[in-house]
């Protein structure tokens, strides 16, 4: 790998000095002399090549200075043909004209040594532009290679006895309970890949500034789409850098280390941040499936949910300003995390700490072990979890507040979950929907690939549907003397319907309905359905986010409807996390 990486940093390097000398000589160039010179010949001569032609401005000119003649054919500051722009053409004509009519020429003369001479002293920004795209692509390529070989850790045996009973240890990050977040590297990577962007795109203006004023091309125009997303990237870098600042390292300590499935994730993290009895701090846990989709040049990694909670955090007093207390409590039967994340496919557990805070925003995230060792926290303070999980319940209420409308009917309680309920997630299936038909349409009827269109049309056209049924769609439950009746309508219209005697109640089930990515953020919506002795399911509840929400709501709906889980309720379903429900009063 080091050996591929030379040529590319060798490149890098190169156009690097190539650029840097340019500059250097038009600095040095201002203190060049200017005296009057004749021209003997001038124009501008064209090459081509395989793929384009590229052009060169010439000339042969003499001068005078301190008394001697001298002779040259330096044109501009960088020499050889190119097709950066019109200057090499609009230049070979400037100096034939003037040859043509006798006139005499500027010539820029170096007093220190009277042999070097040159007509155009000015920096073509354009050619700066295009060196750059070299040392930062290839360049910046080949130094990450090399970064990469010299800094990536030697691959651990997992079959070592020392790892068989802490497969978590043969991960460097995970060696002691102190997790660091991904926020610097997170810094880091935004501003080079800002600079990246801005100084690929950074010939673009002068370029496009040329096409419109000179070839009146203004579809060009078009190209500055690039400047402006570079000025984006240069903000959010500046964001994450200020984030950085005011928030510190902010380390997470794992209590128990590592985290426990079937039992608790829980500890707390430190924030330079002075303490603020009004600011809460949002957690979200997440069980994720990292793989690698599609095959050849279309590999492409790839994440999944299959688990998640929320949860507001204790906040005291700290030692660095402000320590965040949590603890979850996390179901059997989840995957573990993977010390080695070098598989096609493997599992992760990611924590999220996020808060709205007058100024910049904290938003963390932290990569942790979790094992199945069923182990408790022992160190967090009780009195500080209850806090946050009192908090944390009554955020619930709000929002299943804020999902259902409650009613009375002559049969007794009615719940319903309007339409437009999914408006982001059905607006943006119809955008994503919308492009794949609109793919498909193209390719039929201007391309002549009907198999290949029929098959972007048809996948378009589900996504389409599917986003209108989830702005459109509504439930409704309700209790007809001993029943449970629910009402699935699209537009007020009914399309399904069920029934459950609350006799036959045994316990609610929850399961991951829809999922929603931006980025590493990750939202899991679940579902609650009602199940009887028979194993029958009937879906009373949907729309809330994360476990502990779902849990809340199942316990909101029971009281709603009085339904009381009986003791022997049967074993849960695989892949379905069930329940029984503790009716309050």
């Amino acid at each position: 790998m080091f050996l591929f990486a030379l040529p590319f940093f060798g490149v890098g390097v190169w156009m690097g000095y190539s650029a840097g000398s340019n500059l250097a000589d038009a600095w040095q160039m201002q203190e060049w002399v200017a005296v009057q010179g004749k021209l003997h010949r001038a124009g501008y001569e064209s090459h081509s090549g395989d793929d384009s032609n590229t052009y060169e401005a010439y000339a042969d000119y003499s001068y005078e200075f301190g008394g001697q003649q001298y002779s040259n054919d330096r044109v501009a500051i960088a020499g050889g043909a190119d097709n950066i722009g019109d200057y090499q053409q609009n230049m070979g004509r400037h100096l034939s004209g003037i040859h043509s009519r006798g006139e005499t020429i500027v010539v820029y003369v170096d007093p220190d040594e009277p042999s070097e001479a040159v007509l155009d002293r000015s920096v073509r920004w354009g050619i700066i532009g295009f060196k750059a795209i070299f040392l930062f692509t290839f360049g910046g390529i080949g130094l990450g290679i090399i970064i990469f070989v010299f800094r990536t850790p030697k691959e651990k045996d997992l079959s070592d006895p020392k790892y068989r009973d802490a497969p978590w240890l043969a991960n460097d990050k995970w060696q002691t309970a102190v997790i660091k977040s991904g926020s610097k590297t997170s810094m880091y990577a935004s501003w080079a890949f800002a600079a990246f962007w801005n100084l690929v795109s950074a010939p673009l203006p002068f370029l496009i500034y040329a096409e419109v004023t000179e070839k009146n091309n203004l579809p060009a125009l078009l190209g500055l789409l690039f400047p402006l997303v570079g000025l984006w990237l240069i903000t959010w870098a500046v964001l994450r850098t200020l984030e950085w600042k005011r928030f510190g390292a902010a380390p997470l300590t794992l209590d128990p280390f590592p985290g426990s499935i079937g039992g608790h994730v829980g500890g707390t993290i430190d924030v330079n941040l002075p303490y603020d009895s009004n600011a809460q701090f949002s957690l979200t846990l997440t069980n994720l499936h990292s793989y690698v989709s599609g095959s050849g040049k279309n590999r492409s990694r790839k994440e999944s949910a299959e688990w998640q909670d929320m949860q507001v955090a204790s906040t005291s007093s700290g030692p660095r300003g402000s320590r965040l207390s949590f603890r979850f409590a996390v179901p059997e039967d989840l995957e573990e995390s993977a010390a080695d994340q070098s598989e096609e496919s493997y599992y992760l557990w990611r924590l999220n700490v996020k808060a709205d805070l007058p100024g910049v925003d904290i938003d963390r995230d932290y990569e942790i072990p979790v094992y199945a060792t069923g182990e408790s926290s022992a160190a967090l303070s009780g009195f500080a979890i209850d806090q946050a999980r009192t908090k944390q319940n009554k955020k619930h209420l709000r929002v299943i507040e804020s999902l259902v409308n409650l009613s009375y009917e002559a049969g007794g309680r009615a719940m319903r979950f309007p339409m437009g309920r999914n408006l982001i997630s059905g607006f943006m299936g119809l955008i994503f929907g919308s492009i794949f038909t609109g793919t498909g349409w193209y390719l039929i009827k201007y391309e002549g690939h009907p198999f290949m269109g029929g098959v972007f049309g048809l996948v378009g056209l589900l996504v389409v549907l599917s986003a209108f049924y989830f702005v459109l769609n509504s439930l409704e439950v309700s209790q007809e003397g001993g029943d449970i009746r629910t009402v699935r309508r699209i537009l007020g219209i009914p399309i399904k319907s069920g029934r459950m005697r609350r006799a036959d109640f045994v316990r609610f089930s929850k399961k991951a309905s829809s999922t929603t990515q931006s980025g590493k953020n990750h939202v899991i919506r679940y579902s609650i359905s009602a199940v009887d002795r028979h194993g029958q399911k009937l879906v009373v509840g949907e729309g809330f986010t994360g476990a502990s929400q779902a849990d809340a709501a199942a316990d909101f709906i029971a009281r709603q409807f009085g339904l009381t889980p009986e003791s022997n309720a049967p074993e849960s379903d695989s892949g379905i996390d069930e329940y029984n429900v503790l009716t309050a009063d």
